[in-house]
């Protein structure tokens, strides 16, 4: 454990977020006081439309790499990829213990086992209840309900007062693990008064209570009673372990066989396994190979690909590419979550494709098959009523959400000038008795393309972009630079652009378009490389945006003897 710094520097706690704020994911919050810095949570986000080729988006770190002595620790609330998904690419720069509870710690070893950083990280298990000291902070996890299991919020004693991070939470008072969120400890930590309250703000605009897990579990025994001749195909998230439980005990109880089908739902339902988070009664779960021995009334496939993602076990079942499931009109497919937002046009394609193939879908319209996993308005003011904060900050979700967290607070009876809607990278100092935004950090986003990690930028991005409305033209020439004349060529070759076969007439006027800007400036005398490339692009540019309205990119390979 690392020694406690008493050194008091600043007089002020800095709070800051390097993702989750106004977006969907990423969600990282960073601690700050004199020499000590704890970070909570480390989680990677989706790729936007126009991020053409980005596998995940994980959240600049350089500001914590260029002050990783002072990093006593990162906590992590649960094991959602919103909130680990970045810990294997983080730890290739920070060498920094990482503190969670056993299921999110046993999710990101697998992660580490595909992608280490090179040594053994320092891996520490906490539970429920756990105080742990680092630096000049003691943080205590409390037990929240959530849509996956070992969720926690995070108190954290500071030197000017506890900063509650709410993680992200939900009121279940029937759950299917039996342990409701600890609201008597929040209470508790609430009567002792708390400086400064961290809240998720994902469904601070709807209404209400959000229903239980258990009401899935009644919709899924409607589902398997209506369906008992067919093979049942349900999709849900890999790490809603208690959904999958759920739907293990219908199948068991119907009868069925389960499956289990995607690398990250094997990979997180065997770790749950493992550790005892999910109970499989014995014989209920067979391999994919063995799907083959049962008719479909017997079978229960559980897959990834809810969310519509290209490559997923779902999309390939869709689109008849999976090596080991072909659908059949007897099937139903049941989507067991709700889109992300971005997510939509996935979804919809998926379910598109899955009815033309004459598959009955049934998703959250037409049956209660999911139920969100974060706290809808009564419970976010409940949370707020119990802790009573002097100051608030809405974290986790777009600018729309935070600021409905905003009037959550301000119906609590929260000041306005209390409440403070940050965004990434923007410094939020609390003092004893006052708070105020003061500057900012390095933030941003870092871009993974396969085993590539913030080598795509900007410039490239653009690249991309151009290529794919655009296309490619190459053209090809041999000169002389010192005779000043063309040896051969040019030779123009398009990808993306037209169709060459049908476009012989526009591709020859092209070349002697091209021959007559070489011509001119091997005129002139001492014209370097730099100069003849650019004047192949700008006139052949020039050239095809006045034929056809099109600005393909043009790229001049120039060969000299």
């Amino acid at each position: 454990m690392p020694k406690k710094n008493t050194t008091d520097k600043c007089g002020k706690l800095r709070v800051m977020s390097l993702g989750g704020l106004q977006e969907i994911g990423k969600n990282m919050t960073v601690l700050e006081y004199g020499n000590d810095i704890i970070v909570i949570d480390c989680g990677m986000g989706f790729p936007d439309d126009d991020m053409l080729g980005i596998d995940l988006v994980i959240p600049d770190v350089s500001y914590l790499v260029k002050n990783a002595d002072k990093i006593r620790g990162i906590l992590i609330t649960h094991g959602h990829e919103d909130h680990i998904g970045a810990v294997p690419y983080v730890l290739q720069q920070i060498n920094a213990p990482i503190y969670g509870t056993r299921l999110s710690l046993g999710i990101i070893e697998g992660k580490l086992e595909e992608n280490s950083p090179g040594y053994d990280p320092e891996l520490y298990t906490v539970e429920a209840g756990d105080v742990i000291s680092l630096g000049v902070f003691k943080a205590e996890f409390i037990h929240v309900n959530h849509s996956i299991a070992d969720a926690c919020a995070i108190s954290i004693k500071t030197p000017i007062g506890t900063v509650f991070h709410s993680g992200d939470f939900k009121l279940d008072v029937s759950p299917i693990d039996g342990k409701m969120m600890d609201i008597t400890r929040i209470g508790e930590i609430g009567k002792d008064g708390i400086q400064l309250l961290l809240c998720e703000s994902t469904n601070a605009e709807r209404a209400g209570y959000t229903p239980s897990e258990r009401t899935v579990g009644n919709s899924l025994e409607r589902i398997f009673s209506q369906y008992e001749d067919k093979r049942i195909i349900i999709a849900t998230f890999s790490s809603n372990v208690h959904r999958v439980q759920q739907i293990i005990n219908a199948s068991a109880k119907h009868g069925r066989k389960v499956a289990i089908l995607g690398r990250s739902m094997e990979n997180v339902i065997g770790a749950a396994a493992e550790l005892g988070y999910v109970d499989l009664p014995d014989g209920v779960l067979i391999n994919i190979g063995e799907i083959k021995k049962y008719r479909p009334s017997e079978l229960t496939l559980i897959t990834t690909g809810s969310q519509g993602e290209p490559m997923s076990a779902l999309y390939r079942i869709a689109f008849s590419e999976h090596d080991r499931v072909k659908l059949a009109q007897s099937d139903v497919v049941v989507l067991s979550s709700s889109a992300i937002p971005g997510n939509e046009k996935l979804v919809g394609k998926i379910i598109n494709a899955l009815v033309k193939n004459g598959v009955k879908v049934v998703n959250d319209s037409v049956e209660d098959v999911h139920v969100s996993g974060h706290a809808c308005r009564e419970e976010i003011k409940l949370l707020m009523a119990l802790l009573k904060p002097k100051f608030f900050m809405p974290i986790h979700g777009e600018y729309r959400h935070l600021y409905a967290n905003k009037e959550n607070a301000e119906f609590m009876g929260i000041p306005s000038q209390n409440i403070f809607i940050s965004e990434v990278g923007k410094v939020l100092e609390v003092g004893k008795k006052e708070a105020s935004f003061n500057g900012s950090v390095p933030a941003g986003n870092v871009l993974v393309d396969g085993a590539g990690v913030g080598d795509i930028g900007s410039v490239v991005l653009r690249d991309r972009k151009h290529l794919s409305e655009g296309g490619l033209v190459m053209v090809v020439a041999t000169v002389d630079v010192r005779g000043g004349y063309v040896i051969s060529g040019p030779d123009i070759i398009s990808r993306g652009f037209i169709y060459v076969k049908e476009s012989e007439e526009l591709l020859d006027e092209a070349r002697h378009i091209v021959t007559d800007a070489l011509e001119k400036v091997l005129s002139k005398r001492g014209a370097d490389r730099t100069q003849i490339k650019a004047a192949m692009r700008d006139e052949l540019a020039k050239f095809f945006y006045r034929k056809t309205k099109r600005k393909p990119m043009v790229l001049p390979v120039l060969m000299e003897v």
